[in-house]
């Protein structure tokens, strides 16, 4: 239960007064004024863009403001660095780790400390507080071995080494199991009982109001709302981040379910990295009208899946793989979309967009190799064109809500929730007739999340086969027929959406369909 009067919140910690920042003509900022007190837990909310990473960089000494003041227990400070906030008490936990997977835990966690935390026996240090927190980690384990949820263990124990006065969390239960979550959120009591406070980022509304005491809304870079996220619902506050109700995702009865579009058969790949995964004896099938999600935690083989579907990856045996009635086997990715297939990759920068390059020109690159005098970009001997092309960046824009600075922005200008939207929306506007994506909705708010679903969804009922891979339950039960869960590179059976519990689930990414006993615990919902 929520402790709404914590005994220690007492104090303000840090304030943020008239708070601006500037890039160019653009206000990230506008005045934000905004205060955290001791032994609290307070959200951070706002949409893509909406200026919550710009705010958190700012207290956290990454990014300096333009205007404005920020006071730390009562006194004005300026945060030169992040060496200079974790020196006052402020640490912070990053949705993205930086880890060297080659090294240990306790290495890891060394590299980070300044140098009178080093002294001594750190990893009994290491080991004593992970576990007395409920993070238990062995400090002299390789940090390659280790599960997405204990790699984030990694972050929060190399923090409280540091005892902070203030944590900030930018999504930390994206690649956490429920039951991960749960664990999560019992230390985050224990921490606000002791008196710190939590500075907490999620789009994940209902485990906001499962866990904070207060909520701050920005809206295009203003503050828009100060509430108690107890006496909001999730769609309140929502509707306070995007300014308007969220559309309601719609999911008809799935009666139209028609061929086979996709299937893998006894596909086993070997990773092409060091620390990868390899797949064991993987076999699924995905229908026209269909939509297939596989869940699990992240690292553990969903990147090799998408390699090798995609044809990034190549796969020896020529019968694995079934794509629209062809062996996969030989085609490249960019012969895989000229049959009829769409692939989003989990890294949007980089891997689905160059970051330097036009809009128009990321859209080019996907599309380049299946463009022939039936296509509308093809002008014959002048090759491209460039006007068509235009239209379709302002089509994407309008369709998918992708909000940029100009017309045809660099992708590396977009916020990354609206960088997740282009990328998405690109290969959506192609109606294929499979598709592949990994992770739709990653770091999205709410607005976008609910657009983006119901645009696999209204493709699904068009006839198309779609994979879904996703760490997200809540977006898994909104979009599939059929899931599966994949760990350590081995994918459980294919069960009817209805079938599964969230527990259950959790139960699968944590492992249980490798053992022998795997159905008796699903039927019994252990």
């Amino acid at each position: 239960m929520l402790n709404k009067y914590n005994k220690n919140a007492q104090s303000t910690l840090l304030q943020v007064k008239s708070i601006t920042k500037k890039f160019g003509e653009f206000y990230a900022n506008d005045t934000i004024n905004l205060s955290i007190n001791a032994g609290r837990v307070h959200a951070l909310l706002g949409e893509n863009g909406a200026g919550k990473s710009t705010l958190v960089k700012m207290m956290y000494g990454a990014l300096q403001p333009t205007s404005g003041t920020i006071h730390w227990q009562g006194n004005e400070v300026s945060i030169a660095s992040p060496a200079h906030a974790r020196d006052l008490g402020i640490g912070m936990v990053f949705q993205h780790f930086s880890l060297f997977e080659a090294l240990t835990v306790v290495e890891n966690i060394s590299l980070a400390l300044p140098p009178e935390l080093r002294q001594g026996d750190l990893s009994h240090r290491i080991a004593d507080l992970s576990q007395d927190y409920g993070l238990p980690l062995n400090p002299a384990a390789l940090v390659a071995d280790l599960s997405v949820g204990e790699r984030q263990r990694i972050e929060i124990v190399r923090c409280l080494l540091q005892q902070p006065k203030l944590l900030i969390m930018d999504e930390p239960t994206a690649v956490l199991t429920p039951q991960e979550a749960q664990a999560l959120f019992a230390t985050l009591r224990r921490l606000v009982e002791e008196g710190c406070a939590v500075l907490y980022i999620s789009h994940r509304l209902e485990e906001v109001k499962q866990i904070c005491h207060d909520a701050t809304i920005l809206r295009h870079g203003k503050l828009v709302a100060e509430v108690d996220p107890q006496e909001e619902t999730a769609a309140t506050l929502a509707q306070l981040m995007v300014g308007a109700s969220v559309h309601k995702v719609s999911r008809d009865n799935n009666d139209q379910v028609g061929d086979v579009l996709l299937e893998l058969s006894n596909l086993y790949q070997n990773s092409s990295t060091p620390f990868g995964v390899d797949l064991v004896d993987v076999n699924l099938q995905v229908k026209s009208g269909e939509i297939l999600a596989v869940a699990g935690i992240a690292g553990n083989g969903q990147g090799e899946l998408f390699g090798v579907i995609s044809g990034e990856e190549c796969n020896p045996n020529q019968n694995a793989i079934s794509l629209l009635g062809q062996a996969g086997d030989g085609l490249n990715i960019n012969q895989r979309r000229c049959l009829g297939a769409a692939f989003v990759p989990e890294e949007r920068m980089g891997h689905g967009a160059v970051e330097h390059l036009s809009l128009t020109d990321n859209i080019l690159l996907s599309r380049h190799g299946c463009i022939d005098t039936h296509s509308p970009l093809d002008r014959g001997w002048l090759g491209i064109d460039k006007k068509q092309l235009a239209q379709l960046n302002q089509v994407i824009g309008a369709d998918y809500d992708v909000r940029k600075s100009k017309e045809d922005a660099a992708a590396g200008s977009l916020s990354g929730g609206n960088l997740q939207k282009f990328v998405v929306g690109r290969e959506l506007n192609r109606k294929p007739k499979v598709l592949v994506i990994n992770q739709p909705t990653w770091g999205v708010d709410a607005g976008a999340a609910a657009l983006i679903r119901q645009a696999v969804i209204d493709l699904s009922r068009q006839g198309s086969a779609i994979l879904i891979i996703s760490q997200d339950l809540d977006e898994i039960f909104e979009l599939a027929d059929t899931i599966a869960v994949m760990s350590r590179g081995q994918l459980s059976p294919i069960y009817a959406a209805g079938d599964l519990t969230r527990e259950q689930i959790g139960l699968m990414m944590a492992g249980s369909h490798e053992q022998s006993d795997f159905n008796s615990n699903l039927d019994a919902g252990a």
